[in-house]
């Protein structure tokens, strides 16, 4: 009798344990705002659309997931002073004449000129692991793709050659709130969103980079390495928390830890899934 009561506490310890590491221990992923057009009138100045196109810089736009000082890509402060420098060498392989046209076409069209030692893994720099930010997940419009134009002319110290929209241009205003989610249509979509393919290989990720761990060995390994966590809680955490654990190897702050902020929780649901090869 004593034994069982034994096991029943024992039971319940191990229950009660659990329940409160779901509920306080995971960190909590609240879902990110739905990334609506933005204003844009056509009684704008200069100044304003600059300010724009910072804002869908660092914002709709999810530039700073990969230009940052991590290294993941190129910084882009200085790219619009050294435009006409990459257009002239001889691995471009771009129509662009101009600043302006050579910021447009890395916007949508990345790999026509990728910088080296920064394309995807086994492509020799031809292939630029940037997604067209005009399509998918991102999305910009024509008008908010000039804004950040305008932004990284601006930032480079060269002149501001886009054009500011017109009334007739621009997109009807919204009411803050009313746009829809837009949410990546699967994990690989998700996956590049985010730039994981940018720095991992793995499931979902047609091809990738290797600045980071293999993410089919983590969802391989991912039921064992660290005590007491499910292989989806740790995947889970890796995500949000990603210095929580280093893989042998690699080094710590190279991936960005505001995922939490920046995913939806379908999207990380995905992803997750797919590193664990669930469907």
């Amino acid at each position: 009798m004593v034994n069982i009561l034994k096991i029943v506490a024992f039971m319940v310890i191990m229950m009660l344990g659990f329940s409160g590491y779901t509920l306080y221990g995971i960190p909590l992923i609240i879902p990110a705002p739905p990334p609506v057009e933005e204003k844009i009138s056509g009684d704008m100045t200069m100044d304003q659309f600059i300010a724009l196109g910072e804002k869908i810089y660092n914002g709709k736009g999810t530039c700073t997931l990969c230009h940052n000082s991590l290294g993941r890509a190129p910084l882009l402060e200085p790219v619009a002073a050294i435009s006409m420098e990459r257009m002239a060498d001889s691995r471009y392989q771009g129509k662009a004449k101009t600043i302006e046209e050579y910021l447009h076409e890395s916007m949508v069209d990345p790999t026509a000129f990728v910088v080296a030692g920064f394309g995807k893994k086994g492509t020799n720099d031809t292939v630029s692991p940037m997604p067209d930010v005009s399509k998918g997940a991102i999305s910009l419009s024509a008008v908010e793709i000039d804004a950040v134009i305008g932004y990284l002319q601006s930032i480079a110290g060269v002149e501001v050659t886009v054009k500011l929209p017109t009334g007739d241009a621009a997109p009807a205003e919204e009411e803050e709130g009313s746009g829809e989610i837009t949410l990546a249509a699967d994990a690989a979509e998700a996956m590049s969103k985010f730039g994981c393919d940018a720095c991992h290989m793995g499931p979902a990720i047609a091809e990738g980079g290797d600045m980071g761990p293999d993410l089919a060995v983590i969802g391989k390994n991912a039921g064992s390495r660290k005590k007491g966590m499910s292989a989806e809680q740790f995947v889970i955490e890796s995500i949000v928390d990603p210095n929580a654990v280093i893989a042998e190897g690699f080094d710590g702050d190279m991936m960005p830890a505001d995922f939490g902020d920046q995913m939806t929780v379908t999207e990380l649901n995905m992803i997750v899934n797919a590193i664990l090869g669930k469907k």
